[in-house]
């Protein structure tokens, strides 16, 4: 049984047709992440046993049936095994049974995080449509998290080296992205993004906010008032709550203003705004947090990869980074 004062993660395998399995192989070969937490995988043993093979890993798998009998040992790689797929599963194919099996891997690791048992969930990425091919009509993780634990205020954060952003929409088409931005939930996201680096242990974050259209807007010559009516009123209520935040500013310069220490991070109205910048920042270092839920979820920021998966040329650089930003965020002191 654990005893022990780290973190437990749970770490949930993703797509595993895709590079998941592979690149979580090769992150919990590093001795010292077991110095500061517990991983646990949560998904297909048979999987992450090839996975393990394919990057010549020298460990050995150990299935659990609960986390709490993680010993933390960096030789052997714990796992709940879920036991949904078959071992031939082929690489870089769309599969029904390995999107509706992502699935259940962050439920399982959502029960696990609700009954104490786990202190954060880091996870592999999904297909999106294999996972709606395997009948969870979700965009994405954020969505999927947010149904499970039933929170209805929550947002997507991404950092990279020098660049943290934070979105007021995220997957869906640009059109219903203008329609859906709102004073409320930009005011909402500002908030969110607040609180969430006060917790990180930035005591006054410098919030910048992006307009919708180009030169935000550039006081009505650009776009239809968008901006006037639908984010200077949540800046204003902001900065009426004493929070410092900045905006509507033209996103053509905020994000290299970020990049150069003017603003802790940004709020992007929608997904291409935010994603960009953090992309051309550092793809292989960044990291997809979800802020507002009850629970601590990192993520990579990288797809399947469907077109190296099987190789054992994955990258795992975004997961080890979203590893430690798991251990950061989690709560410390379980037994």
């Amino acid at each position: 049984m654990n005893t022990l004062t780290k973190p437990t993660i749970g770490i949930t395998m993703g797509d595993a047709a895709g590079v998941g399995p592979e690149i979580i192989a090769k992150t919990l070969q590093q001795a010292s992440f077991y110095e500061r937490c517990h991983p646990v995988v949560i998904g297909d043993a048979k999987i992450m046993e090839r996975a393990m093979s394919l990057v010549g890993s020298p460990q050995r798998l150990r299935k659990l049936t609960d986390p709490s009998e993680t010993e933390g040992d960096p030789k052997q790689l714990d796992i709940i095994d879920v036991d949904l797929l078959p071992a031939d599963l082929p690489f870089g194919e769309i599969s029904a049974k390995a999107g509706d099996a992502a699935f259940q891997f962050i439920k399982r690791a959502v029960e696990f995080a609700q009954e104490g048992k786990i202190q954060g969930i880091c996870t592999a990425p999904l297909n999106k449509e294999a996972l709606h091919k395997g009948g969870h009509l979700f965009p994405g993780h954020t969505e999927i998290l947010a149904e499970l634990t039933g929170t209805s205020e929550f947002a997507m954060m991404l950092t990279a080296p020098k660049l943290r952003v934070i979105h007021v929409t995220t997957h869906i088409g640009l059109v219903d992205a203008i329609a859906k931005i709102n004073p409320k939930r930009v005011h909402t996201v500002i908030l969110l993004a607040d609180e969430t680096l006060k917790r990180a242990g930035i005591p006054k974050p410098r919030i910048g906010v992006c307009g919708i259209n180009p030169h935000a807007g550039e006081h009505g010559l650009f776009g239809h008032g968008e901006e006037e009516e639908k984010i200077i009123p949540a800046v204003e209520r902001a900065q009426s709550e004493g929070i410092i935040a900045e905006g509507p500013l033209p996103a053509d310069t905020l994000f290299f203003r970020a990049t150069r220490g003017d603003f802790d991070i940004v709020v992007a109205m929608y997904h291409d705004q935010g994603h960009g910048p953090i992309k051309v920042m550092g793809l292989e270092a960044g990291v997809n947090i979800t802020v507002g839920l009850p629970i601590i979820r990192t993520s990579v920021d990288h797809g399947t990869a469907f077109d190296i998966a099987g190789t054992g040329k994955a990258d795992p650089g975004s997961l080890e980074e979203a590893l430690r930003q798991a251990i950061e965020l989690a709560p410390k002191g379980n037994s």
